[in-house]
């Protein structure tokens, strides 16, 4: 990146105080996803935000695809970020791929992060012999063929299946953000991460872990998440959420920060 990477991943810093919170979006969002929750945070926190290369909020020209071929140049970003901004420690809260960013980020760097608070993340998105995943690679395939058949109509059946609950407000603002990345950045993307396979790293990470997982998630199983806290080396919880979709933090903000107020007080 030409470009300092602060700018170049718009990087924010807002509200007060020297402990750090960081939060980084999924898959098909930006920064403006914690939009709602972050005021219930500002108070008592130094609360850090970025957008993922991938998000359409970032000039496509950063998007390198021989660089972003794994997840591992997604770490270099985040610990590019925390070291920038001089951060000694902070609480990391990472939803669906920044969740698998922010586990391998913590395995090179245990010693950036006090916490890890794990929003639908799954190490593997498809069965294996002993292993429920959610998709069978047939379906995965349906899934890139529809994207680059019309990703209008894709974005159109897939925005509500993944918000799941009954909030419009959230499949519209969902819709948004997907349609604003460049469809071939998406289908990029969506290749990496229903290709990867970090199972094997779960037992490297021993920073304390809080996985939150949803009712239902049509991504991510709940059987996903009593696998990673079955898989995880260092201490780790599971804090089962009383709301459905793959993303609480934008059908249910106001519900989903009193969730992470009680996760970052244990």
């Amino acid at each position: 990146m030409g470009t300092s990477i602060l700018d170049a991943l718009n990087v924010r810093v807002e509200g007060s105080g020297d402990k750090y919170l960081f939060l980084a979006h999924g898959f098909g969002t930006d920064q403006s996803a914690w939009q709602r929750v972050l005021p219930y945070f500002t108070r008592n926190y130094s609360v850090i935000l970025y957008d993922l290369v991938c998000a359409g909020s970032v000039n496509p020209d950063h998007f390198d695809y021989r660089r972003y071929t794994t997840l591992d140049a997604y770490v270099d970003d985040l610990l590019n970020i925390l070291d920038a901004l001089r951060v000694p420690r902070c609480v990391y809260v990472g939803h669906s791929i920044s969740a698998m960013i922010g586990m391998l980020a913590s395995i090179r760097r245990p010693d950036l992060f006090s916490k890890l608070i794990l929003i639908g993340a799954s190490p593997r998105f498809l069965n294996d012999k002993d292993y429920h995943g959610g998709f069978e690679q047939g379906e995965i395939e349906q899934v890139f063929s529809a994207m680059e058949a019309n990703y209008e109509a894709w974005v159109n059946g897939f925005a509500p299946l993944s918000v799941g609950a009954d909030v419009p407000a959230a499949v519209r603002e969902f819709s948004r953000t997907l349609f604003n990345m460049r469809p071939d950045i998406s289908l990029f993307v969506s290749r990496t991460v229903f290709h990867s396979d970090l199972r094997g790293i779960l037992g490297l990470v021993n920073v304390p872990c809080c996985i939150m997982q949803t009712a239902r998630d049509m991504s991510v199983p709940a059987s996903v998440a009593t696998y990673m806290k079955d898989h995880i080396g260092g201490k780790s919880s599971i804090q089962w959420l009383d709301t459905e979709g793959h993303l609480p933090h934008l059908s249910a903000p106001s519900y989903l920060a009193r969730q992470l107020e009680i996760a970052l007080s244990q």
